[in-house]
């Protein structure tokens, strides 16, 4: 049998950056292993991360995630160049298809592991 995976914690600034972005990038593997990464409008209630849109269903990223549910999603951002400073967030996790609003269709992400950088300054 399966175990449920459950869902990280995420900080107080992890959480807060998350909320103020809107664009993230989805990583997700063919059944070949082959990889496919595409930039994603998304949103975070705390816990999960949803993305939707147009024609969900017949892209390569949802096609990818029904056949291999293990994707990585990243948001980071420049916020300055001189001095250099980066920061973003890296979540690993278990993708799946849910309803979301209106009974379209979405993916949400349950976050399994973490790693942020340039969140605490």
């Amino acid at each position: 049998m399966k175990e449920k995976q459950e869902s990280v914690k995420f900080t107080e600034k992890e959480a807060e950056y998350l909320v103020e972005q809107r664009l993230g990038r989805i990583a997700t593997a063919s059944p070949d292993l082959e990889p496919h990464v595409v930039p994603v409008g998304f949103e975070f209630d705390g816990s999960y991360i949803y993305f939707g849109g147009w024609s969900l269903g017949r892209t390569l990223k949802f096609r990818n995630i029904m056949r291999n549910n293990k994707v990585a999603f990243v948001v980071d951002d420049l916020v300055s160049m001189r001095p250099w400073r980066v920061r973003g967030i890296e979540i690993r996790g278990i993708a799946e298809k849910v309803e979301c609003d209106e009974g379209r269709v979405c993916v949400r992400i349950t976050p399994t592991r973490k790693v942020s950088w340039g969140l605490e300054v």
